[in-house]
């Protein structure tokens, strides 16, 4: 009975923040098994609509994690976030199982669907034309780990090495940032306009792509990706359309493909909100020093810390600022870890046959979907 008193109030706990020190703008997700291990998910929300959208698909065959950093609103990463697997699904059931191809199949599918709705929404929502998302995620079949990364949403990888035999782990990053801060980046982007001294500009205290946005990769933002849409009367009423000559950023998503090795521990995937808090090294050292249950709300909070400390604040205090009001402290973080257990010992050898569902983080962590992601323990406890 004290049980299902306990499951019964999480829900209303969570809602209120009573819970997680009373952060009403954390989610999270402490610990569910996958094939080949355990994970875990958190959320904290900082814009007045929660623009990082996440999920995590699992089955005996494989484990797919999806991290969504939108931009400019939050139809582009919900739109993914209800799409991009599907596709996939679709992709890897017609060709015989996972591949590049695959993945780059089923990211040009998204995106001419986002593109298909972004004209039929224009007349009545022209401004759908500059939203976009970020787009990374990580599939594990077979021992096989794909990562697939659009923007500057970073997968990173613990490692364990052996040096004076002494047990150490070590970081090891499996993305790419699409992000013209990085120096490679930009110099990418200044390659393929030669005729546009002005592609990249340094504006408000970071390089931008046309003085606008910073990632150089996404799904949507259309109207930096189609050259007719400056010249569209409606879009032109909206606000400050940019005269293209070509694209200048693109949905051509950058792709890993490895093998998982018995060193492999576990995976952070995170957004960029993470990540400008954390370096690789801090957050895979969290992991590694920590018990499993409830990691990623652990890093989460070890990056509101971190904003705190820079600006002289106390943490409880960056807690109970609003959302919207928020985003001028920290930006939407989303942190996804997945544990790699299928090398460590007989017992974790097993598949676990029964890790087969889908978690989805609310799409608003004040919308009637926040407690949706509770509602099958509340179920199969009470019953």
């Amino acid at each position: 009975m004290a049980m299902m008193l306990r499951s019964l109030a999480r829900p209303l706990e969570r809602c209120l923040g009573l819970r997680a020190g009373g952060d009403g703008l954390m989610w999270h997700t402490d610990l569910k098994p996958h094939a080949s291990g355990d994970y875990s998910i958190a959320v904290v929300q900082a814009n007045k609509n929660l623009e990082d959208q996440s999920q995590v698909f699992t089955s005996p065959l494989g484990t797919y994690v999806g991290v969504y950093d939108g931009h400019g609103g939050p139809e582009a990463s919900r739109f993914v976030n209800k799409h991009l697997f599907p596709f996939l699904h679709k992709f890897a059931t017609e060709q015989g199982g996972l591949s590049a191809d695959v993945i780059k199949k089923a990211f040009n599918a998204t995106e001419e669907e986002f593109l298909h709705l972004v004209k039929q929404s224009l007349p009545v929502r022209p401004q759908i034309a500059s939203v976009g998302s970020c787009c990374l995620v990580g599939a594990i079949s077979n021992d096989v780990l794909y990562v697939a990364n659009l923007g500057d949403s970073r997968a990173v990888l613990g490692k364990r090495v052996s040096e004076d035999k002494k047990n150490k782990v070590v970081a090891e990053r499996l993305s790419t940032d699409h992000n013209v801060g990085v120096e490679e980046v930009r110099k990418e982007v200044e390659a393929l306009h030669p005729d546009d001294s002005h592609v990249v500009v340094y504006t408000r205290g970071v390089w931008r792509i046309k003085g606008i946005i910073q990632v150089s990769r996404s799904i949507g933002d259309v109207y930096l990706k189609k050259p007719d849409f400056y010249r569209d009367p409606i879009f032109q009423r909206f606000g400050n359309p940019v005269p293209l000559k070509r694209p200048v950023i693109t949905a051509e998503p950058s792709i890993l493909i490895r093998k998982l090795k018995p060193q492999d521990l576990f995976l952070i995937f995170a957004s960029d909100g993470l990540w400008e808090q954390l370096s690789d090294e801090n957050a895979v050292d969290i992991v590694f020093r920590n018990p499993r249950a409830g990691i990623a709300k652990r890093l989460v909070s070890a990056a509101l810390r971190e904003v705190a400390k820079k600006r002289e604040m106390r943490y409880s205090d960056i807690k109970k600022i609003e959302k919207g009001i928020r985003r001028h402290f920290h930006d939407d973080i989303t942190v996804i870890v997945i544990y790699l257990d299928q090398h460590r010992g007989s017992s974790h050898n097993i598949v676990k046959h029964n890790a087969m569902g889908c978690t989805m983080a609310p799409i608003d962590i004040y919308s009637y979907n926040a407690d949706e992601g509770y509602e099958g323990d509340l179920l199969q406890t009470v019953s």
